[in-house]
């Protein structure tokens, strides 16, 4: 064999010399040694290190006191929702607020470690590099809603964040505010517990709290921004407060509507990179910097988000923004609106404003509900913020704050002075209830990579993006048969408004079958529920339009009636489906999946717009009756004739009503 393996090597390099008659075998030979020999040493010097159990003791004479010793400070999460919902009980807040400084000078230091007398403790010196930077954190991530009643429950919960900042080090904020004329208002109340909290600050640094005392000179330092269509600086940074609380004031209103907030985090970090700096002594950081932005708009330069998390990831600077709640699936809600200057009209007006969408892109398909109420999807609460302020609150490791007066505590309703000046949402959702359904806060382009890797969610965002589709909101379902032409022009007439809404809702209706085979694949329930909702939505739509199509057609052909004193035809909501098997089996296919989003997803704006779409039967069905013939022209004039009756005073109307201005850009 070994011949044979030698002529078929010779044959196939053209070599007469076989390797394994030169100095190849000895190669291999000292290989094997080698290996063997390494082999039987690591056994043994394994069997000298076998790893032994290493116990920390000291005398007991020595054992520590630990209750003298320093502590880090602590907080109680709980307290935060109690601060956010007692803003107008000045006495429980003070009592809050000494019970919080309270709780971190008496906090208790819990120890779980035995102790074990009369043992050494070693160290393998190659462990410790003297040239790494223990004291740089890791990037981690924020939290992507936070709901609060008031402005002032966010500041509060601002305040912890900066005490556990210079728990750490010398901490500079920034606040960047809002110039939008719609943030007016939550401006003066935001000063106003700006002012209680940096003076409360400054009394725990005069009665050396240790926060402050352990970083000496100037630990907290604050500096105050403006932006719209500019960025304004207001101050430098200091620990003024009068000169904090005169910049706010100095704050103008910007009329452009454009509010250009992602640039301004982008110019921020710029500025305040350098206090990020390592010390090369002590291998620390400089100082924390953290980002406060105050706004109630979603930011006109969502191109640049990327651009701002990868800085503010990048130099560990976390971004708190105290904002909205963005509307469900869409990027503009309806604004309340009362003009601040008396000498104008006071009738409250109403005004678009950016406030979302809370996901890249939208995910809800716009369709007109059968009870007539266009505006319930824009007057839901999605239960997060607008998609970009939350994704650089979330990815930068700070906290995006929905902040919203009508916002229900328990069973009771908050409201604010600053109602007038705030989005109109009639329905809120449990932070509890929506955090297994928060957005995919990633970059554009990573989003439309998995959208394009799955059917479902790419019919979803297609279907999401045409325009609104309307309904039968107000069908005509009466019709009298006084005289037969005019009986069957005013059906043709109704025919042809579900005309014009069939081809519409054909379209969503293919665009999202398309992607009906990859829905038993989609493990998000984000997604399965905005599939499923839509989906069972617009086949109910397509089944109620087609079918009062269908109905009428059989009012002018086929059916009579069946007391021959009846002249009245009026068309019914109806659970049946009379217009053939193939819609009735949509219909039950609609109702299945519309059930199915409310059993599965409870508590979720899917449920309720399912629940809302259940409650309105999908079919129709005729009951006839008998209407009085309307009057003759001769039996009119006889009836005028014979009326006496003074016509009624008309109220005379204001003869200087005051100018009415429309809402500023917001």
């Amino acid at each position: 064999m070994i011949a044979r393996f030698k002529l078929w090597w010779q044959i196939k390099t053209g070599q007469l010399d076989f390797p394994w008659e030169q100095d190849a075998r000895f190669w291999v030979i000292s290989l094997v040694l080698h290996i063997a020999l390494l082999v039987g040493l690591s056994h043994f010097l394994l069997r000298m290190y076998e790893p032994q159990q290493i116990n920390l003791v000291a005398p007991q004479s020595e054992l520590l006191d630990l209750s003298e010793q320093p502590i880090s400070i602590q907080f109680d999460e709980m307290k935060f929702e109690e601060i956010g919902e007692n803003l107008n009980d000045e006495a429980a807040l003070v009592e809050m607020e000494q019970q919080l400084v309270d709780d971190v000078k008496d906090a208790p230091l819990e120890v779980s470690m035995p102790v074990v007398l009369d043992a050494d403790l070693q160290f393998e010196a190659e462990l410790l590099d003297s040239s790494a930077d223990f004291t740089t954190r890791l990037p981690l991530k924020g939290n992507a809603g936070v709901a609060v009643t008031g402005a002032a429950g966010a500041i509060d919960r601002i305040t912890q964040e900066i005490l556990r900042s210079l728990d750490e080090r010398k901490t500079t904020v920034v606040w960047l505010f809002d110039q939008s004329a719609s943030l007016m208002s939550q401006r003066a109340e935001i000063r106003s517990r700006f002012d209680r909290i940096y003076r409360e600050l400054h009394n725990l640094a005069a009665q050396d709290h240790e926060a402050f005392r352990k970083h000496g000179d100037e630990p907290l330092l604050t500096s105050i921004y403006g932006f719209g269509n500019s960025y304004q600086r207001m101050t430098s940074v200091t620990n003024d407060t009068d000169r904090l609380l005169a910049a706010i004031d100095r704050i103008e209103r910007d009329d452009t509507g454009l509010e250009y907030v992602f640039s301004a985090v982008i110019q921020t970090v710029n500025n305040y990179k350098t206090f990020r700096g390592v010390n090369r002594l002590t291998k620390d950081r400089d100082r924390n910097v953290m980002i406060v932005i105050v706004s109630d708009e979603a930011g006109d330069d969502i191109e640049r988000i990327d651009e701002a998390v990868e800085l503010c990831t990048r130099w560990q600077i976390p971004v708190y923004v105290i904002g909205v709640p963005a509307p469900f699936g869409r990027e503009e809600t309806m604004l309340r609106w009362i003009d601040p200057d008396p000498r104008y009209d006071q009738t409250p007006q109403w005004a678009m404003i950016h406030q979302g969408p809370e996901s890249v892109m939208s995910e809800v398909v716009k369709l007109d509900f059968a009870d007539g109420d266009p505006e319930e999807v824009g007057a839901i609460d999605s239960g997060f913020g607008p998609f970009g302020l939350t994704r650089l609150a979330y990815e930068s490791g700070g906290i995006y704050f929905t902040v919203h007066p009508n916002r229900r505590v328990g069973s009771q309703v908050r409201r604010s002075e600053t109602e007038n000046y705030t989005a109109h949402f009639r329905h809120f959702f449990e932070p509890e209830a929506m955090r297994a359904y928060r957005p995919d806060y990633v970059s554009h382009r990573t989003y439309m990579q998995q959208i394009n890797s799955n059917r479902c969610r790419m019919a979803l965002v297609q279907a999401a993006q045409i325009s609104r589709v309307g309904t039968l909101a107000t069908p005509v379902l009466r019709f009298e048969r006084f005289n037969e032409g005019q009986f069957v022009n005013t059906v043709s007439l109704a025919q042809r408004n579900a005309a014009i809404l069939e081809p519409k809702l054909n379209q969503l209706y293919e665009t999202l079958r398309a992607g009906e085979k990859s829905r038993a694949d989609e493990i998000s329930p984000r997604w399965r529920a905005g599939y499923d909702l839509a989906y069972g939505r617009v086949m109910a739509q397509k089944v109620r339009v087609e079918s009062y199509n269908g109905m009428l057609a059989l009012i002018k052909t086929r059916l009579t009636f069946q007391d021959t004193n009846n002249n009245t035809w009026t068309l019914a909501p109806a659970d049946s489906i009379q217009t053939g098997s193939q819609m009735a089996t949509m219909a039950d296919k609609a109702r299945k999946l519309l059930q199915q989003v409310v059993e599965e997803h409870p508590g979720t704006p899917w449920a309720m717009l399912a629940q809302k779409e259940l409650s309105t039967p999908l079919g129709w069905e005729w009951k006839e009756s008998f209407t009085q013939p309307p009057p003759t022209p001769r039996e009119i004039a006889a009836n005028n004739n014979n009326s006496n009756m003074a016509p009624n005073p008309q109220p005379q109307a204001n003869a200087n009503p005051p100018p009415r201005r429309p809402p500023p850009r917001l």
